[in-house]
């Protein structure tokens, strides 16, 4: 089989990939469950490649991404749930229903109208679910207001999710100021959590306190996730230039004092703020 540029041919491969008799040993015997951190974690390399501005690996993530999608509706499939063009007709069907302002004849000027409008035709669907869950047999579960923000998120993200979706019923700060009143509270509860050494009070104050931050960076209009990998990226920088410093001097860090590598982090900083010309 050749490469191409045809979907049609990636959903064939995949068929061949997990064929009973001729297919891979590994994909054969992998399902939902197994495949699924590899959904996420693909998902995660698109992000990366993206925040790198790199289109080279963005158009290989991406490959990969839309791998995923074709192996969890290949596994569907053969168990005769649902195939890739279910698949497509899905989220089409969505889109079109989604955006009656572009394909049908309801308005929205502006991206405000646009969130509303949304936000009440994801309320029409959910009872249209429900309906069809009925029908089918599945029992419905317990509905509450934060339903339908998947626990597989990153923490950070979910919680900005949970918050958000809090906030519509009025479950909110109004000033940022007050966020930041309640991280001093948290940042003191840590530090108490310390002072007894209770390791299971300590890991549930730092949660209180991560959360907070997130709501923090919510009030803020920024996105944790993306503001942590910011700092995760200039650590890296940082710490690179000490071991470099460190190699050009001869020296490792097994020769090198906390102060000595304090001091190459101060010059790593320093040399970020100089200007490019």
């Amino acid at each position: 089989m050749k490469p191409s540029r045809d979907l049609a041919d990636l959903i064939a491969i995949m068929a061949a990939l997990r064929h009973p008799e001729t297919g891979c040993p590994w994909d054969i015997e992998q399902d939902f469950s197994t495949i699924a951190p590899y959904t996420i974690e693909e998902a995660h390399e698109v992000a990366d490649a993206i925040a790198r501005g790199d289109m080279v690996d963005l158009c290989d993530e991406l490959g990969d991404l839309l791998l995923q999608v074709a192996f969890h509706a290949r596994m569907a499939e053969e168990a005769g749930h649902f195939a890739f063009p279910d698949v497509i007709e899905a989220i089409t069907t969505k889109l079109i229903r989604r955006h009656p302002h572009v394909f049908g004849e309801r308005s929205a000027g502006n991206p405000g109208a646009v969130k509303a409008l949304w936000e009440a035709i994801k309320a029409e669907e959910r009872a249209e679910k429900a309906a069809r869950k009925a029908e089918a047999g599945i029992p419905a579960p317990v509905r509450s207001l934060l339903d339908g923000v998947p626990p597989t998120l990153p923490a950070l993200t979910r919680a900005v999710k949970l918050q958000k979706k809090a906030s519509t019923v009025g479950f909110d700060w109004n000033d940022p100021k007050a966020v930041l009143a309640k991280l001093h509270e948290e940042i003191q509860e840590v530090e108490e959590a310390f002072g007894k050494k209770d390791v299971s009070d300590i890991k549930d104050e730092i949660g209180d306190m991560l959360f907070v931050i997130a709501n923090l960076a919510r009030h803020a209009d920024i996105e944790p996730e993306a503001a942590l990998e910011g700092t995760n990226r200039k650590f890296m920088r940082r710490f690179a230039h000490i071991e470099a410093r460190l190699a050009a001097m001869g020296r490792s860090f097994d020769g090198a004092t906390l102060d000595e590598m304090d001091a190459l982090w101060d010059e790593a900083k320093g040399l970020e703020k100089i200007p490019r010309t």
